[in-house]
């Protein structure tokens, strides 16, 4: 399936579906850390620091966009007055 360049597909997702990939992408970048590392290693010192910065600038805006729509999730559920379903 061919995806808008524009981003409208994402802002279709639900909620809970973009809050889902957000943590995925996040646990993903924080699990590749330690084989950041390595894969620079035969960098220079300047370019592995460069490396190492964007990929922590990636993750802080990542979490940052996690907390974002964590608060959306709440403030959506705590006005949602839809009837739910019995258990």
């Amino acid at each position: 399936m061919e995806r808008p360049a524009d981003g409208s597909f994402y802002s279709m997702l639900s909620i809970h579906t973009k809050i889902d990939r957000t943590q995925r992408l996040l646990r993903m970048l924080e699990d590749d850390a330690p084989l950041l590392a390595v894969r620079v290693a035969p960098l220079t010192e300047e370019r592995q620091r460069s490396a190492k910065d964007y990929a922590a600038e990636l993750r802080a805006r990542t979490r940052a966009e996690l907390d974002k729509l964590m608060e959306q999730c709440a403030f959506w559920d705590a006005n949602d007055r839809t009837p739910q379903a019995a258990d």
